[in-house]
C-alpha cells in the first residue's frame, strides 16, 4: 500500500512497492527500490531494524539538542537586551526557512543523504532554541521548555504505547485523511503567516498567542500525534520490508520533523495558557 507522506514516499519499502514477497524468511529478502518484483537475496547486505532506527534518530535528535542549546546560550538575556531579543528573531526566522527547504530537499531526494539530514537536524535545532528562548521570555519562565520537552515525551510514548499494545491498524483511509488534512494545515498556516506579515491579519491571526491561537495549536498536536501513527507504520514496514541500513536515516528524519512539530505546538499550547493567567 502506497505512502503518501513525502518523508516516505520515496522509498519502495515504505511506499510499499517492494511489500510484496512470496518468501517467508526475511534473510533472503532484497529490495527492489525502484519498484516492482520480489525480494530476492541480499548478499550479506545490511538492512534496516528497530535498533537502526532508534540509534539514528538518536543521532539526530541529539544533534539537535545540542545545536538548541547552543542557540539559546548565544543569544543571551532577551528580557533586559534588545539586542539578544533581535538575535533571537533571526536565528528562529533564519532557522525556520533554511529548515524547510532542507526538510523538503530530504523529503523529495530518492537516495538518502545522511549529511544533509544531520545539516537539518542542527538548522532546526537552531530555530528550536531561538523559538524557545522568545517563547520563555514571553511567559517570564524558562521552566516552560523542560515542561514542553517533558510532555513532548510523554506524548511520544503514549502514542507508541497505544500504537503497539492497542494494534492500531493504519489504513489507506486514514493516511489519506490525515495526510489531506496535514497539507491543509499547512497550507493555511502558510496563508495566514503571509497575510500577518502584509498586516491584514493582527497579532498573528491564526498563530497569536490568545484563544484562537490555542485551538489551532491544539488541532495541530492531534495531527501531529497521528503523523506519529503513520511513521510507527511507515518505520515497521521499511523493516518488515528489509530496506537497506540507510534507510534507517530516513526514518530518523521523518520521526525529528514530527517530534519538532509537537515539541512546538504543546510550548505554544503552556505559553498561551500561562499567558491566561
Amino acid at each position: 500500500m502506497q505512502s503518501s507522506n513525502p518523508v516516505f514516499s520515496r522509498s519502495g519499502g515504505f511506499n510499499g512497492k517492494a511489500a510484496a514477497s512470496t518468501q517467508t524468511d526475511p534473510s533472503q529478502w532484497q529490495i527492489d527500490l525502484n519498484g516492482g518484483g520480489p525480494p530476492q537475496s541480499l548478499s550479506g547486505d545490511r538492512r534496516m531494524t528497530l535498533d537502526s532506527v532508534v540509534e539514528k534518530t538518536a543521532i539526530t535528535l541529539g544533534l539537535l539538542i545540542v545545536a538548541a542549546a547552543a542557540a539559546w546560550f548565544l543569544i543571551g538575556d532577551i528580557s533586559t537586551d534588545q539586542a539578544a531579543l533581535n538575535k533571537a528573531y533571526g536565528f528562529a526566522m533564519g532557522g525556520a526557512l533554511i529548515g524547510l527547504v532542507l526538510s523538503l530537499v530530504n523529503s523529495f531526494k530518492k537516495v538518502v543523504s545522511p549529511p544533509l539530514i544531520l545539516a537539518y537536524a542542527v538548522v532546526e535545532g537552531v530555530f528550536v532554541g531561538a523559538f524557545s528562548k522568545i517563547v520563555s521570555g514571553f511567559v517570564g519562565d524558562p521552566a516552560i521548555v523542560f515542561q514542553a520537552v517533558l510532555a513532548t515525551m510523554v506524548a511520544f510514548g503514549g502514542t507508541l504505547f497505544a500504537y503497539k499494545f492497542f494494534n492500531i491498524q493504519v489504513t489507506a483511509r486514514f493516511r489519506k485523511v490525515v495526510t489531506i488534512a496535514m497539507f491543509s494545515f499547512v497550507g493555511v498556516m502558510v496563508l495566514n503567516f503571509v497575510l500577518s506579515l502584509t498586516g491584514v491579519f493582527q497579532s498573528g491571526g491564526l498563530r497569536g498567542f490568545n484563544t484562537l491561537g490555542l485551538v489551532v495549536s491544539a488541532i495541530a498536536v492531534v495531527l501531529a500525534v497521528f503523523m506519529l501513527i503513520m511513521d510507527f507504520d511507515y518505520v515497521e514496514r521499511g523493516v518488515a520490508a528489509g530496506l537497506p541500513e540507510s534507510e534507517s536515516w530516513r526514518a530518523a528524519f521523518g520521526l525529528t520533523v514530527t517530534l519538532v512539530w509537537l515539541y512546538i505546538e504543546i510550548l505554544r499550547i503552556l505559553a498561551i495558557l500561562r499567558g491566561d493567567n
